[in-house]
């Protein structure tokens, strides 16, 4: 009884080894884990335990080169592969953040994975990193809306383009001329930045990068033609040169401005930039701030969204939208 039973679990971690097509293993490598695991087997032995398995299990022999390479059909009926815990967890906690960061293909594949994941949790009860799973999440800071829709099909058909560097024709909807307009993309690259994508690239007969928002493509199809002009394109190059944060220059510039107590604790916790600092002002209770920072729009809707809790000194370009602004919306306000 004993040899039958050691005989299963021999049987067991064989099939768990295996991998589904188009990933295959060799039977010298199956050889080398089963030993990992305590399993000692001649080569003949594996050959013979995969050929009684093979019907039963949905096992496909690859022999057009030796040592022969194993994987499960697709439709396999069972997936044995191994989950441990930390797997799982890893796989749990990420799956939210990948949808808009890999290949389609890519996530049609890990799709079993995530569901084998959150099963495996599931199935754990009072385990510590289940547990960790249930009590554990990451919030963005600010007001965070919905993500964009994306149209059938178009973010299978844009990552697809983009991994095998082939040109893509999209109808995209021009917000400034309100209407759709078909274009001749050569991709370059993605990024996910809040809750819109972007495809990055160039159109056909023109050398400058863009951005195109994916809920605005409305139908996509990848052609033959190879987009090869963008082979050096870096996407962290290309994201410190500014372009998602709308920079007025490329310099830094010394913002200057007093600031309510709560919003100084604050910015001490965490700094504005790496060169910071905050110092009392005689008689006051406010603080000032001196930090030198990117003249971008991002950071100027930060200080706008403080609103009364921050009085800007310099950049003078920064005080004179800050004044323009209030008096629109003085304007808008003594209208009602």
């Amino acid at each position: 009884m004993s040899e039958a039973k050691d005989t299963l679990h021999r049987l067991l971690a064989l099939l768990r080894l295996i991998p589904t097509e188009p990933r295959r293993i060799s039977t010298p490598t199956l050889q080398e884990k089963l030993k990992d695991r305590g399993f000692s087997v001649t080569l003949r032995s594996i050959q013979r335990d995969l050929n009684r398995l093979s019907t039963p299990f949905s096992l496909q022999c690859d022999d057009s080169e030796t040592p022969f390479r194993w994987s499960f059909t697709p439709d396999a009926p069972l997936d044995l592969v191994e989950m441990d815990t930390p797997t799982a967890l890893a796989l749990y906690l990420s799956e939210s953040h990948l949808g808009m960061l890999l290949p389609q293909g890519v996530l049609d594949q890990l799709s079993p994975q995530f569901r084998r994941a959150r099963n495996y949790l599931d199935s754990l009860g009072r385990n510590g990193l289940a547990d960790w799973a249930r009590r554990v999440r990451a919030l963005p800071n600010g007001k965070t809306l919905l993500p964009a829709q994306l149209a059938p099909g178009v973010w299978g058909l844009v990552s697809e383009a983009l991994l095998e560097r082939r040109q893509l024709r999209i109808s995209y909807f021009s917000r400034s001329k309100e209407t759709l307009i078909s274009l001749l993309i050569n991709p370059a690259g993605l990024v996910s930045r809040h809750s819109i994508s972007y495809l990055i690239g160039s159109v056909d007969g023109y050398r400058d990068l863009r951005q195109f928002a994916l809920h605005r493509i409305k139908q996509a199809e990848i052609l033959d033609a190879d987009a090869d002009r963008h082979q050096e394109f870096d996407v962290d190059c290309y994201i410190a040169s500014g372009v998602f944060n709308l920079r007025e220059a490329d310099e830094r510039v010394e913002l200057v401005a007093d600031i309510h107590p709560q919003l100084a604790s604050l910015l001490r916790e965490t700094p504005l930039s790496g060169e910071q600092t905050i110092q009392t002002i005689p008689d006051r209770d406010w603080l000032r701030l001196v930090a030198h920072v990117p003249l971008d729009r991002e950071t100027l809707w930060w200080i706008f969204g403080l609103n009364d809790q921050i009085h800007v000194h310099s950049p003078q370009i920064w005080v004179d939208e800050i004044k323009q602004r209030l008096g629109s919306l003085r304007q808008i306000y003594q209208l009602q």
